[in-house]
């Protein structure tokens, strides 16, 4: 426990720091706004395109790693859809409610695999990435246009914004690169090395400034419907997937984080263009980045 505390402790202080900085507003302005666009479309696609580019892919299982993780997140995305009745919620709160129980915090995420392992951890996560993006993306916009969100208009939007996503275009870009051979040459490798290696300390920061304390106060059915499944079910689910496809234990760890994350802090947009619940979705933010600085090192620890 003193040593998964030790890899995790310091990205939840960047966590805790960026609050502090969204509480008391500072620098102020539009600077996190800015921050967080330069975060997402340059440095954390350079992070990307620089980890997938170089590594050792063939070391990476990925036909057992995509088994586990797209296979607990199309489980649940269709429990998910079955339970929607059941669980009683307007279209809206619904599909904020899809998006706690499926999306995650990709720079926690890649900071706690790098914490845990190092590069090959980095390299895992990365695959990882490649492999969810695209399909929790996928979900979550088919969510909205089923539960009835959305317009003609917005779906063209939508659709255009998930083949533009530059998180898609940036794994897209490494796998090529890596599988012709060409790699990054020259002056390009360091130069994109360096300005990945900005993007996790400013992400972390950024998901901390977005948390929403006073969206706490709402706990209905949706809030527990989707940190049940986020922090409970789909960690465990994954965690055995993993142990029964007999995942070495660097893609066992860093599969488990992935589904032990918390929800993504871009869903708070997504929800606000596209039709869902935004104080929904605030609320599952927050909470779950709160609950999940104890909930992922206990199953960390499960693994040893």
């Amino acid at each position: 426990m003193e040593g998964v505390g030790s890899a995790l402790g310091p990205l939840f202080l960047l966590i805790l720091l960026g609050a502090g900085l969204g509480r008391w507003r500072q620098p102020g302005g539009d600077f996190w706004p800015q921050m967080e666009r330069l975060i997402y479309f340059l440095l954390f696609p350079a992070m990307l395109v620089s980890t997938l580019a170089g590594a050792d892919v063939g070391q990476v299982p990925v036909a057992r790693l995509a088994l586990a993780l797209l296979g607990a997140l199309g489980l649940f995305g269709l429990l998910l859809w079955g339970l929607r009745q059941r669980l009683g919620l307007e279209p809206a709160a619904f599909t904020s409610t899809l998006q706690g129980a499926l999306r995650f915090n990709t720079y926690v995420g890649v900071a706690g695999a790098a914490a845990l392992h190092g590069t090959a951890g980095t390299t895992v996560a990365a695959v990882a990435v490649a492999l969810l993006v695209p399909m929790v993306n996928v979900l979550c916009v088919v969510s909205f246009i089923a539960a009835g969100t959305l317009g003609t208009a917005s779906l063209g939007r939508s659709l255009g914004a998930l083949a533009r996503n530059p998180l898609i275009l940036a794994c897209l870009a490494g796998i090529g690169l890596n599988a012709s051979g060409v790699g990054l040459p020259g002056w390009s490798a360091p130069t994109v090395e360096l300005l990945g290696r900005a993007a996790l300390p400013l992400g972390l920061v950024a998901v901390g400034v977005a948390l929403r304390p006073a969206a706490l106060l709402r706990l209905d059915r949706g809030v527990w419907a989707a940190n049940l499944i986020k922090l409970v079910l789909m960690p465990a689910t994954v965690l055995a997937l993993a142990l029964l496809l007999g995942l070495d234990p660097v893609s066992r760890d860093v599969a488990l984080l992935f589904a032990a994350l918390p929800t993504a802090t871009s869903a708070y947009i997504l929800a606000r263009q596209l039709g869902g619940d935004a104080e929904l979705m605030a609320a599952l933010i927050t909470g779950q980045t709160l609950l999940a600085m104890a909930t992922l090192p206990l199953w960390l620890k499960l693994v040893g």
